[in-house]
């Protein structure tokens, strides 16, 4: 497998990262879920896309927005969900990763969404699935540890596309936590890909990442120099839970230092966006006049990750060209 994502064909078969994925695919995601959107309208929810195909989401990590998203999209394709309890499943008496996969694709399962504290679970899993020659059976990644979250990034990127029509002209601020956030990486890769000329990381040191540059990145530890001019500001929550140590003096510090403002958004485009992938923490990274002010598309972005994740699924089970 060069590219565990795509088939013999360059289809894609497991959306795992935006990492390495050519731009006509994710151009082809977002083309996709844009004839998705409208559905939400509809009086009968529903396209017929999936029936009769099994999705089973795995969320071995806490979230409400991503599997809710998730499990609507698939209702939406006429797909069978299941969702796994973890806390109530084998998993939880030491069942491993992969005997959880090979029980459940006995199953039948047809596609697995899966949200892993471990960088790399899906891979785990998607390279299990080829080696046992399982080609029919899908894997979309919900979220691996520090590494990935792609249907975030795309979503983020129907988002900005949405708003802004054209990706080549743009200057797009990530703000805060990047040292701990897959959203960062999947939006950076997404960005790049997609020809945005300027990516800025703003935040503190101890939050930035070494390898920003590599990547095409302009970092700042100064939040002011960081949003001049810039025309989207995403912004990330502090990632408690994934911190070791103490990274920050306080959370009223550091939104002293950078949370968003008006008076700091207004350094930016008269028509800048502001997006978070949620949730958000009101007082720490963002205010409240900002979070619900003009600028702000972070409800949209909800609205849209349910297009965007029947697009993706659609594709990965080969039912959408």
């Amino acid at each position: 497998m060069l590219n565990p994502q795509l088939n013999k064909h360059g289809e894609l078969q497991h959306l795992l990262s935006i990492e390495g994925l050519p731009k006509s695919i994710v151009n082809h995601i977002l083309d996709t879920a844009s004839s998705f959107v409208g559905i939400s309208d509809r009086d009968v929810k529903k396209v017929p896309l999936m029936r009769g195909k099994s999705v089973f989401n795995l969320f071995f990590e806490n979230s409400t927005r991503t599997r809710t998203t998730f499990e609507i999209a698939s209702k939406r394709l006429s797909a069978d969900v299941i969702n796994l309890n973890i806390q109530a499943s084998s998993a939880s008496k030491g069942e491993s990763l992969l005997d959880t996969i090979d029980n459940l694709s006995a199953m039948h399962a047809d596609m697995f969404v899966v949200r892993h504290a471990q960088s790399g679970a899906p891979y785990l899993i998607a390279k299990h699935l080829h080696d046992t020659r399982q080609p029919h059976v899908h894997v979309v990644n919900a979220g691996d540890g520090r590494h990935a979250h792609p249907t975030q990034g795309l979503l983020d990127m129907y988002t900005i596309r949405h708003y802004k029509k054209d990706f080549t002209n743009l200057t797009v601020a990530i703000v805060g936590d990047i040292l701990h956030s897959r959203v960062a990486r999947s939006d950076i890769h997404a960005l790049t890909t997609l020809g945005v000329p300027e990516v800025r990381a703003i935040g503190p040191h101890t939050l930035l990442p070494g390898g920003l540059e590599q990547m095409g990145v302009r970092t700042f530890t100064n939040m002011e120099e960081g949003l001049k001019d810039v025309d989207v500001i995403i912004m990330l929550r502090l990632q408690n839970e994934r911190m070791s140590g103490a990274l920050l003096p306080s959370a009223q510090e550091y939104f002293k230092s950078y949370g968003l403002t008006p008076e700091r958004l207004a350094l930016a485009k008269p028509d800048a966006i502001v997006m978070h992938p949620g949730p958000m923490n009101r007082g720490v990274e963002i205010d409240s006049a900002v979070a619900d002010g003009p600028q702000a598309v972070i409800l949209p972005q909800v609205t849209f990750g349910i297009a965007v994740r029947m697009a993706v699924m659609s594709i990965v089970a080969g039912t959408q060209g």
